[in-house]
């Protein structure tokens, strides 16, 4: 088979999901790196630590003579295999290290020793990030957006992803966006986030084009902040506004929270643990809003609350979370949604269930 060139060819990289494997040390990876993107790393951390230092100290020849005494015997043999079983799980995949230099092509020979040619990307990591970053500002500034609104529970996310060239932010940011809305899988980290929301505008431009639709949200999406630029445009996007009725919101919200992330933490954590865990993100996530509901109110929700796990505990019925839900609804949700969407009265293009917003967006 003959051997593939090195690339630089970033957009087809990110329009393709074409696999990576990134041979930055762990701490590097987990600041941020690509959608996709497996850490097989030629050196851990504290090997590049001493690596580097021996770089500043002795220079160039020094750090490499030390990173081949660090990395010999069974470790390199070790990571000879992962990169091998990459390579040939991933025949069609890359590697890369921060610039594309002296770590993917050590990397890159010793995988090539073991009687394998594996392509890396050229520029590494700093050149496909820069590019991401740069692609990101071109399409904020050239799409067309339109925004989906509602109130809280009205399966915003569900009708997003019904529309013809939806970016899901609440998706690539791993959280729901609002006070309960934490997953139970950690959220990317900032560069990760802007990484994936970059490739996720790239495709939506390359592979459908016309309007991009995404979810009406506020500068965080849990932790994750959106480019101000982004926000700007949102803020003087079309609105289309979807409907429910108050019983189909209470039992949306029960499934996304009460019913799925009790099942969600029970298939991490175990039976019991699961429980456990379930039980505090709920009470943790209303108390974090304890202060804008106020003392009173609650301190009734909670105990609300608690009564519908107990109910929940010993029976399995979800039912007795119906109460809670329509109190918050109704008294705090509502109120503050209706208040802003006030301010937003111009823009509103369409408003109705999700047969009328997904019918407008068909065109």
């Amino acid at each position: 088979m003959p051997s593939r060139p090195d690339t630089i060819d970033y957009l087809a990289l990110f329009l393709n999901d074409v696999p990576l494997m990134d041979v930055r040390a762990p701490v590097e990876f987990s600041k941020g790196s690509f959608p996709g993107a497996v850490n097989a790393p030629l050196m851990n951390d504290e090997e590049r630590h001493r690596v580097g230092i021996c770089y500043k100290e002795k220079g160039q020849d020094e750090a490499i003579e030390l990173g081949h005494q660090l990395v010999s015997g069974d470790i390199k043999a070790q990571r000879l295999e992962a990169w091998r079983r990459f390579a040939a799980e991933h025949p069609e995949g890359y590697l890369f290290c921060f610039r594309g230099g002296l770590r993917s092509r050590l990397t890159q020979q010793w995988i090539r020793e073991a009687g394998i040619d594996y392509p890396l990307v050229a520029g590494g990591y700093k050149a496909m990030r820069r590019f991401l970053i740069d692609s990101l500002e071109s399409l904020i500034e050239s799409s067309r957006f339109v925004i989906l609104s509602g109130r809280t529970g009205t399966g915003k996310t569900r009708v997003l992803q019904q529309l013809p060239n939806p970016v899901d932010l609440e998706g690539l940011a791993n959280h729901r966006g609002s006070s309960f809305g934490r997953q139970v899988t950690p959220q990317p980290s900032q560069i990760d986030f802007e990484n994936r929301l970059s490739v996720a505008m790239l495709k939506a431009h390359h592979h459908v084009g016309g309007p991009v639709y995404l979810e009406d949200e506020s500068r965080l999406v849990g932790r994750c902040a959106l480019p101000e630029s982004l926000r700007d445009r949102m803020a003087a996007a079309p609105l289309i506004v979807i409907d429910q009725p108050i019983e189909e919101r209470i039992r949306i919200i029960r499934e996304d929270y009460v019913d799925q992330m009790s099942a969600d933490y029970t298939a991490r954590d175990g039976e019991e643990a699961g429980w456990l865990n379930f039980r505090d993100y709920l009470l943790s996530a209303l108390d974090r809003i304890r202060k804008r509901l106020g003392g009173e109110r609650h301190n009734r929700l909670r105990q609300m609350m608690e009564e519908a796990l107990d109910i929940q505990l010993r029976s399995g019925d979800v039912k007795a979370h119906h109460e809670w839900i329509r109190s918050l609804l109704e008294h705090y949700y509502d109120p503050m949604y209706d208040y802003q969407l006030d301010q937003k009265q111009g823009r509103i293009v369409v408003q109705g269930g999700p047969e009328t917003i997904r019918e407008w967006a068909r065109g």
